[in-house]
């Protein structure tokens, strides 16, 4: 779990940062991808670093275009870029 954070505003703050990126692609997620960025979601909210870059490795390789769309979107960004300052 994240050290500096209380675990629900952890979880928030995640469920947040993806809720609006999932707002922003809409209609442009097949259910393959919203599954991709679903286990992607769940290992940032947990703040199990080796599932998370394993699904981030996955996203990327099957979802190219969405892996770019997600480190580019703000909130995602500083949020993975934070959980990545942490060792996770």
């Amino acid at each position: 779990m994240v050290e500096k954070e209380k675990p629900d505003k952890h979880q928030a703050r995640v469920r947040q940062a993806f809720d609006g990126f999932s707002s922003k692609l809409g209609d442009r997620l097949d259910a393959g991808a919203r599954e991709s960025v679903a286990r992607v979601r769940e290992a940032a909210e947990a703040g199990d670093g080796e599932k998370l870059r394993d699904h981030l490795n996955d996203l990327s390789r099957r979802h190219g275009w969405l892996y770019r769309e997600l480190a580019s979107h703000p909130e995602v960004a500083t949020l993975l870029d934070e959980l990545a300052l942490l060792g996770l």
